[in-house]
């Protein structure tokens, strides 16, 4: 369980709260880059429970800013995007992309005062398919982190999106929950329909496995283990790393460049990003005879985009409409009743309620992934606010370039941290980001 206090800590997000403090340390991705256009509309954009604005100018250059005009507060969502910047249809105050002033037209020449005035607006880079912003307070923002899957060329890499209606590391806790890939995703699901060539037989063999998890220099680390043939042992390798993001073990470790942000809108809305190398080999999806695990198929279906503030990326499948639960399906097809991995993790991290009560909780040993980054995170605030001490990778974004998830199989003999440093050797890389580093965990 978890105190209220601590509870509260975690999932606040807003301005002047520890959590928003130390998020705003960080790049944040603010939105896919192929959500604004050149002299297009305005965006509503809600990031760490601020209401802005983007927009990209005549230039190809995006600004994000404060949706009120500095003038007498209209939105400037009704903003004309015109000529390198977005004018006030209030009063026809313009600013550039940097939020400066750069036209009064309701004010004489003589009487202008426009270079006294700015928008609030934050530091924008454009990379990797993405809009990142900087919230903080620093005059030079840090690094982007060095993620390997961030490096790859757009054409290899696949990314997807959808809102989810809860606190962001709510969300985030369903990926470094490795136990509920045996029940929420493949609970129905005979050893006797797997193919026997795959090393992910052996985590339907064994759905109660053994936990290793630690500290790193990125966040934490776990890994399930069990038993695989005589003399060695199937892991499953995942990570956490500052402020929102998660490496899963669903796939092979030899090529499993991918992530998930988890990225707050604010206190009750998270925005998941899943980025994937598009040649890295498939995770367990499919049974011996080459069909679908039934239920385990996408089924990712999403309502047209609004102008509100949570009007992007919204799935069909929502809390109102209990995610399409077929109990007749459930009684005699997938254990949920539920279609699609991602309609179930949905599922599960939605209907615990927009924040949920921790103080309610009984973790077990499988939950000791998540019992160490509650409390990674906790003393990150705590070291923000009483020290001024930089959270992890703020100021050596590098180190998650040692990071990988995915499943092996490794002999018995070797230790866990030891097993995993091998693999890492040898993981294969489509850039070579991995260099031949020892592993830092303690």
């Amino acid at each position: 369980m978890l105190t209220t206090a601590a509870n509260e800590m975690l999932t606040r997000v807003g301005p002047g709260t520890p959590m928003g403090n130390l998020m705003r340390e960080y790049w944040i991705p603010a939105c896919l880059s192929s959500e604004l256009k050149a002299d297009g509309e305005p965006m509503r954009l809600l990031l760490l429970g601020e209401q802005l604005i983007a927009f990209r100018d005549t230039d190809g250059r995006v600004g994000i800013m404060e949706h009120r005009c500095p003038h007498r507060c209209a939105s400037l969502f009704f903003g004309r995007n015109e000529e390198g910047g977005l004018r006030c249809v209030y009063h026809g105050w313009k600013f550039d992309v940097e939020g400066n002033c750069v036209d009064m037209p309701n004010v004489k020449e003589e009487q202008d005062f426009k270079h006294r005035v700015k928008a609030k607006a934050y530091k924008v880079v454009e990379r990797s398919g993405f809009i990142w912003t900087y919230m903080g307070t620093r005059a030079e923002p840090p690094a982007l982190p060095s993620l390997e899957v961030l490096q790859l060329p757009e054409a290899d890499r696949m990314t997807r999106v959808h809102q989810r209606e809860c606190n962001w590391f709510q969300s985030l806790e369903g990926d470094i929950d490795t136990s509920h890939f045996g029940f929420l995703h493949v609970g129905g699901l005979k050893i006797d329909d797997v193919d026997p060539n795959t090393i992910h037989r052996w985590g339907i063999m064994d759905r109660a496995p053994d936990y290793k998890a630690t500290e790193t220099e990125w966040g934490t680390m776990y890994a399930a283990y069990r038993d695989a043939d005589p003399g060695n042992v199937y892991y499953r390798f995942a990570h956490f790393m500052f402020p929102f993001i998660t490496l899963t073990p669903n796939g092979s470790f030899e090529d499993q460049v991918a992530c998930t942000l988890n990225v707050p809108m604010d206190d009750t809305h998270t925005l998941t990003y899943n980025l994937a190398w598009t040649k890295k080999t498939r995770p367990l999806e499919t049974l011996k005879n080459g069909d679908w695990i039934p239920g385990i198929a996408p089924d990712m279906k999403f309502r047209p985009n609004t102008n509100d503030w949570y009007g992007r990326h919204r799935l069909v499948a929502r809390r109102e409409n209990d995610y399409f639960i077929d109990r007749d399906m459930q009684k005699n097809v997938n254990y949920t009743g539920i279609q699609g991995i991602g309609r179930q993790d949905q599922a599960a991290v939605e209907c615990m309620g927009e924040i949920v009560d921790r103080s309610l909780e009984h973790l077990a040993p499988s939950d000791r992934m998540i019992a160490i980054t509650r409390k990674r995170l906790i003393d990150a605030c705590q070291k923000l606010m009483n020290e001024k001490k930089a959270p992890p990778l703020v100021d050596d974004p590098d180190a998650c370039r040692r990071a990988r998830g995915g499943s092996f199989v490794a002999p018995a003999k070797l230790d866990w941290l030891d097993a995993y440093a091998e693999k890492l050797q040898t993981a294969l890389s489509p850039l070579n980001l991995l260099e031949r580093l020892p592993l830092a965990a303690e």
